[in-house]
């Protein structure tokens, strides 16, 4: 394959990869904040807790991310808040070098993919590009 079709297609995985990510983070935030969808563990949140400034990221920095608004500066945030969580929430549970064991997989994957967000940007079809005149069209 040449240059051009990785040149076409890879701003449009990126693009993809974003918009998936911020609705699955977003979606953290909803079932904390807004209870949709339902997790128990999350009833009677206290919005000014830990937890509760979490599910204020997550929502809003998960629709941020999911039109590419703004995404280097909100994803360099959101990928602290996910090192913030792995070794706040999952390494004091033990294996702080083996995630799978103390259930911190997801915060380290969320983490990396946020990093790479704030060091390439949104990718194809985010407001950033438009904005930008960079606009990637399908």
């Amino acid at each position: 394959m040449d240059n051009a079709f990785y040149a076409t297609w890879t701003p449009r995985a990126q693009g993809l990869l974003r918009i998936i990510t911020g609705y699955l983070f977003l979606m953290h935030g909803s079932a904390k904040l807004l209870q949709m969808p339902h997790v128990q563990m999350f009833d009677g949140l206290q919005i000014l807790s830990l937890i509760g400034f979490a599910g204020i990221l997550e929502l809003v920095g998960g629709t941020l991310i999911l039109i590419g608004l703004f995404t280097r500066p909100v994803a360099f945030i959101l990928c602290g808040e996910m090192a913030f969580a792995y070794f706040m929430g999952h390494a004091p549970r033990g294996s702080v070098l083996v995630p799978m064991l103390n259930q911190g997989e997801l915060a380290v994957l969320y983490c990396f993919v946020f990093l790479f967000f704030a060091a390439a940007g949104s990718g194809a079809w985010g407001v950033d590009a438009m904005r930008g005149g960079r606009a990637v069209t399908a």
